[in-house]
């Protein structure tokens, strides 16, 4: 279920409202459950429902009883904080063309009435082509002055700037009136004026942009006609009911409509070549709403602190930084395309390390040797004498891990979601695991073995509620038992050198993003404490400038930089071992 919120204040026109109440009876039209949500209820509101034949039952008027809501589309214009803040609470928030200075803080950002980079931060799509549904092309244009030019003016539906009649007024005045047909658009919300005789006025056209290609000239302000009327090929001038719409247009690259001497004379933008490029969408903004299903934290996944801000936004996700731990967490707005089948292992690891995860066994396995020597010397182990130690290896993959655990005489049990990796392990390799997902899976297996050690090999960043899986963790480990996990890095030399690359080219499925200098504050607080961290993953080719020397291990820059990138621990990945408090 989807609630649409609008903009539909006095000295807001209708433009807003209008939009929200298309995409209402397009999502509906889709098979989507929408409601549009207005606590405002004019003369003039009830008018332009009933023009837009509106269905009563799809609008909502009281929040004290609102049905659960999936994700709330806010097109507010300008969100006040605290309205933001409480719908927040209520579902993941989607704004569209959001100029308030709740931005930064929305879950998602859509914009298209802003141009790109007008205001930061940048929103996770820009694409004026949204505005628009298929719209009919103007083929013939009125180029040699000699026949009438048919223009159309329209300034919304309230028009509070009362700039329709000022337009038409100068239009008359200074042009010569035989060679220009004006047609005036009164807006629903627009107040009764004396209209010019030789102006045509027209209270209403339903499905305008159906329309607009019927005209030579369209003179409105900054909003979705004007998109509307350069897809449909007409000369667009815009006259600015505010500064803010002024500035708009112009980054947009607009042409300003001003004084008239003898015909039109406007004031073009240095950004006009922006409108050239601008192309019709495969899908509507209905289609592309109906498609999300947001999957959003609402705090850090580990701390639980509301304290967090938007740190990178892309076309599906957005990423945000938990300020009191330093946690980086991502929130999509679908499901990331990702499967944990055997392709996984296979085409997946083969594109991304140039061999598939069995040809690479022995070397994860001799990896795990090293890690092993690490976790015996924190457990004290001195040899076979001592108690057999537990061990269970979350995303147990194929097993290498397990056979090298198993050699040094641990108890191994593995976990993994790919059911040809967990049948490789049990017939292949001889080890007890299960095919399922941490913590369901092995919570309705076993409520009583407690393990002395627990791992997650390049598991945990694939977790959305990081806290859920360390509190498990915590409960099935025995006192002073060990939980070793490694992941991507993002203080790496990757992160530190382009953070916006680095989150871009992260996986879809990476739901967290850890670096070694956060993790011993947010193990603390979920109850470990850190006994080592090893820095892996040094890339020197990585490094900017410098890197291009460094492809080569024959090259001294290759020795130089990976020197560097120890010394300063700027490796890309990590691996740390912390113990039960």
């Amino acid at each position: 279920m989807i609630l649409i919120v609008p903009c539909c204040g006095k000295g807001r026109g209708g433009g807003h409202l209008t939009r929200c109440i298309s995409l209402v009876k397009d999502l509906r039209a889709m098979g989507r459950e929408t409601f549009l949500y207005l606590n405002d209820q004019n003369e003039n509101i009830v008018k332009l429902l009933e023009t837009m034949e509106f269905n009563a039952t799809w609008m909502l008027t009281d929040t004290s009883a609102l049905p659960k809501i999936d994700f709330i589309v806010l097109d507010r214009f300008q969100t006040p904080r605290d309205e933001f803040i409480y719908w927040k609470k209520i579902a993941p928030v989607i704004a569209l063309d959001e100029g308030g200075s709740s931005r930064k803080d929305f879950d998602f950002l859509i914009d298209m009435l802003i141009p790109d980079g007008f205001i930061k931060p940048a929103a996770n799509i820009y694409s004026p082509g949204l505005l628009v549904k298929e719209i009919t092309q103007r083929t013939q244009r009125n180029t040699d002055g000699t026949k009438e030019k048919k223009v159309l003016v329209t300034f919304g539906q309230e028009d509070s700037a009362g700039l329709g009649l000022k337009t038409v007024n100068d239009l008359v005045l200074k042009n010569n009136i035989e060679k220009l047909n004006i047609i005036l658009l009164r807006g629903a919300l627009t107040s009764n004026s004396e209209i010019p005789e030789n102006v045509n006025v027209i209270e209403n056209i339903p499905n305008l942009a159906e329309h607009l290609h019927e005209y030579d000239v369209v003179i409105t302000h900054y909003g979705i006609t004007a998109y509307e009327a350069v897809f449909a090929g007409c000369e667009v001038f815009l006259a600015h009911p505010t500064p803010y719409h002024k500035k708009l247009a112009k980054a947009a690259g607009f042409t300003t409509f001003t004084q008239i001497h003898g015909g039109i004379k406007s004031e073009q933008s240095t950004n006009s070549m922006k409108l050239h490029g601008l192309k019709f969408e495969n899908q509507t903004l209905a289609g592309l709403i109906n498609s999300y299903s947001p999957i959003v934290s609402r705090s850090c996944p580990v701390c639980n602190s509301e304290n967090t801000y938007a740190v990178a936004r892309f076309t599906d996700r957005t990423y945000r930084r938990c300020s009191k731990g330093g946690l980086i967490f991502m929130e999509r707005l679908n499901p990331p395309p990702v499967e944990y089948e055997n392709d996984y292992f296979f085409e997946s690891y083969k594109k991304q390390y140039g061999k598939t995860y069995l040809d690479d066994f022995d070397n994860i396995k001799k990896a795990g040797k090293q890690r092993l020597k690490i976790i015996d010397k924190i457990l004290c182990r001195k040899g076979d004498d001592c108690e057999q130690p537990t061990l269970l290896d979350i995303g147990c993959a194929f097993g290498p891990f397990l056979d090298a655990a198993r050699e040094e005489n641990y108890s191994v049990f593995g976990l993994d979601p790919a059911k040809e990796a967990v049948d490789y392990v049990r017939q292949k390799l001889g080890i007890e695991a299960v095919q399922g997902l941490f913590p369901f899976t092995y919570s309705a297996l076993s409520d009583s073995q407690h393990y002395s050690v627990i791992t997650l090999w390049y598991v945990i960043e694939h977790f959305t509620e990081c806290k859920i899986i360390l509190n498990e963790i915590k409960r099935i480990l025995k006192p002073g038992g060990i939980m070793a996990f490694s992941a991507p890095s993002y203080s790496g030399i990757s992160g530190s050198s382009d953070l916006k690359k680095f989150l871009y080219t992260s996986p879809a499925d990476h739901f967290t993003v850890w670096s070694p200098r956060i993790v011993k504050r947010v193990l603390f607080r979920a109850g470990f404490k850190v006994k080592k961290i090893i820095i892996t993953g040094h890339h020197p080719e990585r490094f900017p400038i410098l890197g291009r020397f460094a492809k080569s291990k024959k090259s001294p820059v290759y020795w130089l930089l990976l020197a560097i990138s120890k010394l300063f621990k700027l490796g890309d990945t990590f691996e740390v071992f912390a113990q039960l408090n």
